[in-house]
């Protein structure tokens, strides 16, 4: 039976996720643990190119869960973009006060510096939770791409009505994202344009497992189309 390195690096700062928050990859008929592990390889070549994937999308989407799937079958650590905000970005959040951009530079600049600070010390790619709810914020993170030629940025954006968000969000426990901060989410909400050539939609109506595998295929698709050009 064919099986997946399921160990990865976790981000100075950060917890550990428990077992449980990380699934572990099966073998699947259509090979795809398989192409997963290949993929992990291919990225890891000598000379080839490295990899950020930015799982992205408003509050409820289920960023953390489609992240530490792709991290854990990749093989590749998993940045939590949550854990970067401020304390005083967290309170605003739970006393329901959106975010301004003044407030948003900061943390994608930080996002941004983790995540290439990992593949400065020698990991192929990360994968990484940030909302990037507008295609400015989006753009801070391509800036990384400028310092490093051989960085390729990747985004995954989980798409979903707000309807269905809300109803995610009012089941979730302790966690200062309400209802109203899915409200305010939508109205600054630019979902990729055709021309972000960059970025993978992905529907999340669909139960969380299938989600997962339609990303892990498509990122699987991306390292591969990636390595054939190289």
């Amino acid at each position: 039976m064919m099986s997946v390195d399921t160990s990865y690096t976790v981000p100075q700062g950060q917890k550990a996720p428990t077992s449980a928050a990380l699934p572990s990859i099966q073998p699947t008929t259509n090979g795809t643990s398989l192409q997963a592990a290949n993929a992990s390889k291919m990225a890891g070549q000598a000379g080839g190119h490295t990899h950020i994937f930015l799982v992205t999308g408003p509050a409820g989407c289920g960023k953390s869960s489609v992240a530490e799937y792709l991290a854990n079958a990749l093989n590749m650590p998993y940045i939590e973009g949550d854990s970067f905000h401020t304390p005083a970005n967290i309170e605003k959040m739970r006393d329901g006060i959106p975010l301004t951009d003044a407030d948003r530079w900061d943390w994608l600049t930080a996002l941004r510096e983790e995540s290439m600070r990992q593949i400065k010390e020698g990991q192929t790619g990360v994968v990484m939770t940030c909302s990037a709810l507008k295609r400015k914020y989006r753009d801070v993170i391509r800036v990384a791409a400028y310092y490093d030629h051989r960085l390729l940025i990747h985004f995954i954006y989980l798409d979903a009505s707000e309807e269905l968000l809300l109803r995610r969000v009012a089941q979730r426990q302790n966690h200062y994202m309400g209802a109203n901060m899915v409200h305010s989410q939508f109205d600054i909400l630019e979902r990729p344009s055709e021309n972000e050539t960059d970025v993978i939609t992905i529907d999340v109506s669909r139960p969380l497992a299938q989600v997962q595998q339609d990303a892990l295929a498509r990122a699987i698709e991306t390292l591969e189309k990636d390595q054939d050009s190289q």
